[in-house]
Parts: C-alpha cells; structure tokens; sequence
C-alpha cells in the first residue's frame, strides 16, 4: 500500500527574526512544495530516497527499521538529521513505523532545494502527515522555529502569523494588492541557514517588547496598503527597523544601493529571496548584476 503526501512551501513578506518573539507576520504560501510517498515492503530496511526539482537525487539512505540504525548513507550529517525527526515523531506516536516491516520512502521537491523555500518544514509537515503527528510539536522537538513555516504547508492562502502563549495563533487573510503585477521575487544565489540566523539574532541586545509591536504594526500596514507608494514605504521602514536592531546594513544598501524601488529581505538576512517592488529596469537590472531566477508574485504565491 502507497500512501502519499505534500506540503506547500513558504515565504514571510514580514515579522522575520521578531516572529519569534511574539510579532505578528504575513506569510504567504508558495505555488512550490515537497510530496513524500511511502510504500510498506518486508524488506526490514527504511530505504530513504530525496529526489530534487530537476530529478536528480540528491540524498539516500537505508536504515534499520526496528531501530533506526545507519545501514548505508550518502550523507551522515542528513542522515542523523532524519532520524532525529523520525523518533521524536515515534516519542509523539509510538506506533509510528510499526505497520510494516519494511517501507521505502521517497520525496520529491518542486522548487530547488537551495531557494530556502522550506526544505525542511515541508519535510517535517510532511511526515507528520504519516505519522499523525502535531507538526509544531515535530518541529520544536527536531529543528526548531516559530511554526509560520508550518502554517504555510498547511494553508493554501496568506496568513498571519504570530506565536501567543507558546501556541500558533493563524488568520487566513485576503489582501487587494492591486498592485501584485508590480511585486518579483528574486533569488540571491545562496542558501541561508535559518537556524545560525536566529541564533545570531537571539545573540542580539534588542528592546524585543519594542521591536515585536513596531513589527507588528507594519505588518498590518503592509497587507493593507492600497497604493504601491504605501506598500513600499512599510517596506522601506520594516527594513530600517531590522536593520538597526540587527546592526547589519540592509540588503539594498549593501547590494543593490542604485536600484530605484523598494527591496525586502525575506526570512534570514542576506540569503534567498528578497522581494522588490518593479520598476520599468527591473527584470534588466537584476539580470545585468547576475542575479537570474525572478519570478513574479503570481508565480510565487498560492
């Protein structure tokens, strides 16, 4: 028997870093995600397969299914990563992996794994799915976060995001952004590693109180600006404010000072995706400074 899963990817337009702290963030899931497919066998091994966006694979591996123990490995470091969520998802389900005494597993992305798109948080949805499993307490127990990632695989809409008594608080929102034709996505060319992001955030001496409610309030200023101007002065100011309590300069003044719109860090600071808002050089612009993969808000967004 075949059973199958998917979980969307996600991208936080606002509140990174102060997320964590209470602030209120809008997030929208993305058109890009990660199936997992699961087949029992009686083989004895957990035959682990991940297969990236292009069709190549990028990771194998077999394990013990009685015990989880190593049997063979392309990537030792992935491989312990694995098994930590799969036996806290046994901590969470004792009778996870025992209806079978062997199954091969194999997940296929959608986006490329390097876009910082939620390898990981689709892959923690995704097996929380198997092993009927609360997904938050998978990734606070495993990896770790605010669970906005979360929110996205299983939402098929933006939402607000915010963290209240330790619990996801979700509102699916509908914004007008009759302005959306003017929003592009564009890929930095790297990969941003979310947990030494926070951890370099938390290392920070900040007013959280202060930062969470000035997060919080441009947040809804965001989703509900009715112009570009508007929507791109919350942008430029959500910007200001992280960069200062951050203490590292914004992505556009250390990258892109000359370009004429508004630019946004998403997520962990200098990696990924920002968001710019278009001017009539945009798509031109980008491309001439080597930065190739931009897509438009309507080919990003859910």
């Amino acid at each position: 028997m075949t059973q199958e899963y998917y979980s969307n990817g996600k991208l936080l337009l606002s509140g990174e870093y102060a997320i964590l702290d209470g602030a209120e963030g809008w997030a929208i899931p993305t058109k890009f995600g990660q199936n997992l497919k699961v087949t029992g066998n009686s083989s004895g091994i957990l035959t682990w397969t991940s297969i990236d966006a292009d069709g190549t694979t990028w990771f194998q591996c077999e394990y013990d299914v009685y015990n989880l123990a190593i049997v063979s490995t392309t990537d030792e470091e992935i491989s312990n990563k694995l098994i930590t969520i799969l036996k806290e998802a046994q901590n969470l389900a004792p009778n996870f992996l025992k209806d079978s005494n062997g199954f091969m597993v194999e997940t296929t992305l959608t986006f490329p794994r390097n876009w910082g798109l939620g390898t990981s948080s689709t892959l923690i949805n995704n097996i929380a799915q198997w092993s009927k499993t609360n997904p938050y307490m998978l990734l606070k127990k495993s990896f770790g976060g605010s669970g906005y990632d979360i929110a996205c695989a299983q939402h098929d809409s933006p939402i607000l995001f915010k963290i209240e008594n330790k619990q996801p608080v979700i509102s699916r929102i509908e914004p007008e952004l009759s302005y959306s034709e003017q929003l592009y996505f564009v890929y930095l060319n790297q990969k941003k590693n979310s947990r030494d992001a926070i951890a370099a955030y938390r290392k920070q001496p900040i007013d959280k109180k202060g930062l969470t409610t000035k997060i919080t309030d441009l947040t809804k200023q965001l989703y509900q600006s009715k112009t570009l101007l508007e929507f791109e002065a919350a942008l430029d100011l959500h910007e200001t404010i992280l960069s200062y309590a951050l203490k590292i300069p914004t992505i556009k003044e250390e990258l892109f000072p000359d370009y004429s719109g508004s630019i946004k860090s998403l997520g962990g600071w200098g990696g990924d995706f920002v968001m710019v808002t278009a001017r009539e050089n945009t798509l031109t612009y980008f491309n001439q400074k080597g930065y190739n993969t931009i897509l438009s808000y309507s080919e990003m967004a859910l």
